[in-house]
């Protein structure tokens, strides 16, 4: 089955804020950025997206601008809870805290929040126990860089201490077969 993993485009936050499952906005105007991204992905599909809004606009986009009937939302596809570091500057997070964390973020937990074995618990979930075993249509999924990072680890059976080898900009359509 075709899967086709769409990054959202840029937030409005400032370059270096924790933003994970904070519900931010993306940055305007982002009609030739959608464009480009429209113009990779099939006109008929199965499109999932995160409820995040900047996620849901551009899943909103694409349905509009496709033969698409609905977006199948879900909680699953959000990113990385980072807890107490939301709409935190990284270089406010006393380094006492930033430092294990940095040094496994897989394993360990952001305080009042998740690790990355967290959220990839929840992406596989979302894989093996929503996406249909017989599907005729390729799958978009709109959502966040862990997810998708989540997503590749699983589909190429990658560690996880290796999702973040590869560069993952906004804006991103990753084509895979599942």
């Amino acid at each position: 089955m075709e899967v086709y993993l769409v990054r959202h485009t840029e937030t409005v936050c400032e370059k270096g804020i924790c933003y994970g499952q904070s519900d931010v906005g993306i940055c305007e105007p982002y009609d030739i950025v959608f464009e480009s991204i429209l113009n990779q992905l099939p006109q008929d599909a199965v499109l999932y997206s995160s409820p995040l809004q900047r996620c849901a606009i551009l899943a909103k986009n694409i349905q509009k601008n496709t033969k698409i009937d609905s977006i199948i939302e879900d909680s699953r596809l959000m990113e990385m809870n980072f807890g107490d570091w939301e709409l935190k500057s990284w270089d406010d997070i006393p380094q006492e805290v930033l430092n294990p964390w940095m040094a496994d973020f897989v394993n360990v937990r952001v305080p009042n929040g998740e690790s990355f074995v967290d959220l990839n618990e929840r992406v596989v979930d979302f894989l093996e126990n929503e996406i249909p075993k017989e599907i005729e249509k390729p799958l978009i999924i709109v959502a966040h860089a862990g997810v998708i990072r989540s997503v590749l680890c699983k589909i190429n059976n990658l560690p996880l201490q290796e999702a973040f080898k590869a560069p993952l900009d906004y804006g991103t359509v990753i084509k895979v077969e599942i």
